[in-house]
C-alpha cells in the first residue's frame, strides 16, 4: 500500500510537471521570429502575450494555460483515485513546471493561469468565488500582478478550511508551495510598480493612456509596440 502511494505521487508529480512545462506563449512567440521574454513585460505568460501579440492570442494562450492544468490534475485524480492529496501535489507540479520550464532555462510564467486551473479542477465552487476575488482585487488595484499573488495565498487557506475533514489542511501546506513560487515570480512587478514602470491593467482598454505614460510611439496609428528594456523599464524599442 506505501509504495502504492509513492508511485501515485512520483507518478502525479512527473505528470504535473511535464504539462505544466508546455508553454504555448513561448512557442507562439517563437513561430513569430522572437522570443516572447524579451518583449513586453518579459513574461511568458498570457498576459505578455495580450501586450506583444494581441488580445485574442493571449486570450486564448490563458484558456490553454488554465485547461493544461485541470488536465493534469484531472487524469491523475483518475489513475490514483482516493488519494486525496494527490490533487494538490500535481497542482503544484504544473504549476511549478510553467514556472520553470527546463528547457526555457527554468524561465516561464508566472502560473496563475495554472493556479486557475488547479483550483477548477478541484472545485469549482472556489474557482468561481476566487475568479470574483481575482477581478475584484485586479479593478480596484489596476495592476494585475495583485490579483494572482493574493488569491495564491488565500486559496490554501479556503480549500484548507473547506476539505479540514479529508486532510485539507495539509493540502494546504502542499499548495502553499506553489504560493511562494507564485509570489517570487511577481517580485520584479512590485519593484515596477515601486518605481512607477509597470503597465496598468487599464492598459487593456486604454493602450494611449499607457503609451503616452511610457513615451512610447505607436507605428501604425492604432497599436504601441511595447519592449522591455534591461534596467525594466517599458519603452518603444528602435
Amino acid at each position: 500500500m506505501r509504495s502504492n502511494i509513492i508511485i501515485a505521487v512520483l507518478v502525479s508529480i512527473m505528470t504535473g510537471y511535464l504539462v505544466g512545462c508546455i508553454s504555448l506563449s513561448y512557442l507562439i512567440g517563437r513561430l513569430k521570429g522572437f522570443d516572447i521574454r524579451e518583449h513586453g513585460s518579459g513574461n511568458a505568460g498570457a498576459s505578455n502575450v495580450i501586450i506583444t501579440v494581441g488580445k485574442k492570442a493571449g486570450a486564448f494562450v490563458a484558456i490553454f494555460d488554465i485547461f493544461k492544468a485541470w488536465f493534469a490534475v484531472k487524469v491523475t485524480g483518475i489513475l490514483f483515485p482516493g488519494i486525496f492529496l494527490l490533487g494538490s501535489v500535481t497542482a503544484v507540479a504544473v504549476i511549478l513546471g510553467h514556472i520553470f520550464p527546463f528547457y526555457m532555462g527554468f524561465k516561464g510564467g508566472k502560473g496563475f493561469a495554472s493556479l486557475g486551473g488547479s483550483v477548477l479542477a478541484l472545485d469549482y465552487r472556489i474557482f468561481l468565488v476566487l475568479l470574483i476575488a481575482t477581478i475584484f482585487i485586479v479593478f480596484i488595484s489596476n495592476y494585475v500582478c495583485f490579483g494572482p499573488t493574493s488569491v495564491s495565498l488565500i486559496f490554501p487557506v479556503v480549500y484548507g478550511y473547506v476539505y479540514r475533514e479529508q486532510g485539507g489542511w495539509y493540502a494546504a501546506l502542499i499548495m502553499l508551495i506553489a504560493a511562494v513560487a507564485i509570489c517570487y515570480r511577481h517580485r520584479e512587478n512590485f519593484r515596477r510598480i515601486r518605481e512607477g514602470n509597470e503597465l496598468k491593467f487599464s492598459f487593456l482598454w486604454n493602450r494611449k493612456a499607457e503609451a503616452d505614460r511610457f513615451g512610447v510611439e505607436n507605428d501604425d496609428g492604432f497599436s504601441y509596440p511595447f519592449e522591455m528594456e534591461e534596467d525594466g523599464i517599458i519603452k518603444h524599442k528602435e
